[in-house]
């Protein structure tokens, strides 16, 4: 048996995401959105879930590239002097990996997070994490807490799967081949994350889809995908959005790529690809039946 969460990132990033995420989900094949509490477009997120039930809401916790919700001087471990969270994934992960974060800060500004979009009434399903920092052991432990102490009872699992997109397809697309070998470095963690949820009690799919090929998302990759997709309960992750004024204003790498992936989605070749490899669609509210 195979299921699939379908996760769109980066929900109240912009309201041209926000658009594209909930039509993604009402007319495609999203199950689940991430909503960054620190957002812009925060508030219309929140008004845009409430008209869409089915949709499971989890926090995309905002660890770099984003201001706490915090004062800056609660969360100093964490923070350059003039971006906010973090100076970039790399910064960030020489931070981790060299002891430099304070696991009691990281706990506080996720809980912040978490709990923001409790009071704004959503029932937070999941959590994940921006640029998926939470693939660092430092990082782990202090999310889990949060998300556990604000019962919330499920979690990303950020590692791909062991079995590679064909070696065909990784050669023809160079920037493919560069995102392997760093998912396949990173790698050397998912043990610790699977034994710290385990211990934690949280539930967490069997692993990720999607991230060799974020940013180049399309029907033939999204087939391969789906054709290579091993047993058990997977996340593909997605970004889907409009390629406008306010997505250009932001930084994210992501631009052209979103309306891409929002034709993918919301395509009828899109479904009969899950169809046709019999894989069934769940959202994070459903892990805990399966």
């Amino acid at each position: 048996m195979r299921r699939l969460i379908i996760n769109a990132d980066d929900f109240g990033l912009t309201p041209g995401v926000n658009r594209a995420i909930l039509e993604a989900h009402q007319g495609g094949v999203v199950t689940s959105a991430t909503l960054m509490a620190n957002g812009a477009a925060f508030q219309q997120a929140v008004q845009l879930a409430r008209s869409a039930p089915q949709l499971s809401i989890g926090c995309h916790v905002v660890l770099l590239e984003g201001r706490p919700l915090l004062p800056a001087k609660d969360v100093s471990s964490c923070t350059s002097s003039a971006m906010g969270l973090g100076n970039g994934l790399a910064g960030f992960a020489a931070r981790a990996l060299l002891g430099r974060l304070d696991p009691e800060q990281i706990e506080a500004e996720a809980t912040a997070q978490i709990r923001r979009l409790q009071a704004a009434g959503i029932a937070v399903s999941h959590c994940d994490t921006h640029k998926h920092t939470h693939m660092f052991p430092a990082t782990l432990q202090p999310v889990l807490r949060a998300a556990k102490n604000c019962g919330v009872k499920a979690i990303r699992n950020p590692f791909e799967s062991s079995r590679p997109l064909p070696t065909a397809v990784l050669l023809a697309r160079p920037g493919l081949w560069k995102r392997y070998a760093q998912v396949k470095v990173l790698r050397r963690f998912a043990d610790q994350f699977r034994n710290a949820v385990s211990d934690s009690g949280l539930l967490t799919p069997n692993g990720i889809l999607g991230i060799v090929v974020t940013g180049d998302l399309d029907e033939t990759l999204f087939h391969i995908v789906a054709e290579s997709m091993p047993e058990g309960t997977w996340e593909l992750v997605c970004h889907p959005g409009y390629d406008d004024s306010d997505l250009h204003a932001t930084r994210t790498r992501l631009k052209e790529s979103r309306a891409t992936e929002l034709r993918l989605l919301t395509s009828s070749e899109a479904r009969h690809i899950l169809a046709q490899q019999e894989i069934e669609l769940i959202s994070f509210r459903d892990l805990d039946a399966h």
